[in-house]
C-alpha cells in the first residue's frame, strides 16, 4: 500500500473509498483465485452487496472471468472467479545496449508475443522501430484489452516528465520515448528504469515462501541497475534518481566508467568488468576457440570447460559484486536480494564468492536471502507488464 503524505494530500471521498475497495477485490482474487464473492466478503471485510457489485463492475470490464462451481457441504454451490487472463494485458518494451525485447504479456505476465531486434544506437531511429512493432502487436491481436504500454531502460527516468535522462551504457541523454508510442497506439505509456521493472516483476509474480515487503534487485548486464522494494513501495526519490549504485565510486583511479567517473560499482562487477579481467589476462593472440573480441557468453562458455582465465575473471567478477551487494545489505537489510543477469548461468560459482563477502563484511545481522532469477522468465520484460497493471492492484494517489 502506498503511504499518504499527511503534509501534502487531498482528502478521500466517496470515489476513492470505492476505488480502494475495487483494488483490495482484485488484489484477492490475484493471491487466492479461484475464490467465491463469499469468501471475497470475509477475507475483506466488506458486505456481500458490495462485493458483487464490484465483481459485477470488473466482469463488465473483462478483469475477472467467472469459472467452475465451489464444493459446499450443503446450499447453492458458489460460482468461482478468476482474473481474465486471456482478456486484459500489456504491451512491454525492453531496450538493453545489443537488444531490445517487445512482448505482449497477460495479466499472469505469460507472454503471448516475443520478439528481439538489434537496438539502434540513436533514439530518433529505434523509436519508429517500437512503434511500428507495437502498432502491428496491437493490430494482430484486437481480442486482449490493452491496458497500457511498459518500457524498462537501463538509466533513469525523471518522474516528473516522464524522459529518459541518464542512461550512459546507451549513451542516451533527455530522451523522449514516451510521446511517440501515445501518439501512436493511443494508450498510455510507462518507462521505469530497468532494475526497478526486475523488482516489480519479482513482487508481481515471483515465487517466495512468504509475502516480500522489503526487496532489491540487482541487474548485471553492460552495467549494474539496483531497483528498491522497501515497505512495499518502490523507491524512486523526487525525482526518479535514486538507486544508482551502479555508478557509485568503489575504486578510486579505478577503470574509467561510460558516466564519467572513475572506478564505479559497474567497472568492477559488470559483464563489460568480466571481458575486460579475461582480456587483459588471455594471449593476445586469437586462437580457434575465442575471437579476438570476446563476448562475455564467450566468457561463460569457456568457464564451463574449465579454462582457468575464464574462471578466474569471473571469480573477480563475483568478489566485486559480493562487495557492492554487501554495501546493500548493511544498508538496506531487505528480507530477499534478487540478482538478475545471464551471471545467473555460472550461479554455482558465483553464489558461493557472494555468501562469502557478505557474510565477511555483513556484522549487523541482516538475515538477507540472495538468490538468483533465471533469465528465461524474462524478468525486465515481466517487470515492464507490471509495472501497467500493477497500478490497478495498489492503492490509489490520493496526494
Amino acid at each position: 500500500m502506498k503511504k499518504i503524505d499527511l503534509s501534502n494530500f487531498r482528502v478521500a471521498d466517496s470515489a476513492t473509498a470505492r476505488d480502494i475497495n475495487r483494488r483490495i477485490i482484485l488484489n484477492l482474487v490475484r493471491k487466492h483465485q479461484p475464490i467465491s464473492r463469499a469468501e471475497l466478503a470475509r477475507r475483506s471485510g466488506l458486505q456481500r452487496s458490495t462485493v458483487s457489485s464490484i465483481i459485477d463492475e470488473l466482469i463488465g470490464e473483462k478483469w475477472i472471468t467467472e469459472g467452475a462451481y465451489g464444493q459446499v457441504p450443503r446450499g447453492r454451490k458458489p460460482t468461482l472467479l478468476y482474473l481474465n487472463v486471456d482478456r486484459v494485458g500489456a504491451i512491454g518494451v525492453n531496450i538493453q545496449p545489443n537488444k531490445t525485447n517487445i512482448g505482449l504479456g497477460t495479466l499472469d505476465t505469460h507472454f503471448i508475443v516475443l520478439e528481439s531486434f538489434n537496438t539502434v544506437n540513436y533514439p530518433e531511429k529505434l523509436n519508429p522501430i517500437v512503434t511500428n512493432r507495437v502498432v502491428e502487436i496491437i493490430k494482430s491481436h484486437p481480442e486482449i484489452s490493452y491496458e497500457g504500454i511498459g518500457i524498462s531502460v537501463p538509466g533513469r527516468i525523471d518522474v516528473r516528465t516522464g524522459k529518459l535522462v541518464f542512461a550512459p551504457n546507451l549513451g542516451w541523454k533527455n530522451v523522449d520515448l514516451k510521446t511517440p508510442l501515445e501518439k501512436a497506439t493511443g494508450l498510455p505509456v510507462e518507462l521505469e528504469n530497468a532494475a526497478n521493472a526486475c523488482a516489480l516483476a519479482e513482487l508481481w509474480s515471483g515465487q517466495h515462501p512468504e509475502e516480500v515487503r522489503n526487496l532489491i534487485a540487482v541487474t548485471v548486464s553492460e552495467g549494474i541497475g539496483v531497483g528498491m522494494v522497501l515497505n512495499g513501495q518502490l523507491v524512486r526519490g523526487t525525482t526518479g534518481m535514486s538507486g544508482e549504485f551502479g555508478h557509485f565510486t568503489m575504486l578510486e583511479d579505478g577503470p574509467l566508467c561510460n558516466c564519467g567517473n572513475r572506478g564505479c560499482w559497474e567497472t568492477l562487477a559488470s559483464n563489460s568488468a568480466c571481458v575486460r579481467f579475461y582480456t587483459q589476462t588471455r594471449p593476445t593472440v586469437p586462437t580457434a576457440k575465442l575471437p579476438t573480441t570476446p563476448t562475455f557468453e564467450d566468457i561463460l562458455r569457456l568457464a564451463q570447460q574449465g579454462d582457468p582465465k575464464a574462471n578466474h575473471a569471473i571469480e573477480k567478477m563475483a568478489h566485486y559484486l559480493g562487495l557492492g551487494i554487501s554495501m546493500l545489505v548493511v544498508g538496506f537489510a531487505p528480507d530477499l536480494l534478487v540478482i538478475v543477469g545471464t551471471i545467473t548461468r555460472a550461479w554455482s560459482k558465483v553464489e558461493p564468492i557472494i555468501q562469502n563477502m557478505v557474510a565477511k563484511h555483513c556484522r549487523t545481522g541482516a538475515k538477507t536471502r540472495i538468490v538468483a532469477t533465471d533469465p528465461a522468465t524474462n524478468p525486465r520484460l515481466r517487470g515492464t507488464i507490471a509495472m501497467v497493471l500493477q497500478k490497478h492492484f495498489s492503492a490509489p494517489q490520493i496526494v
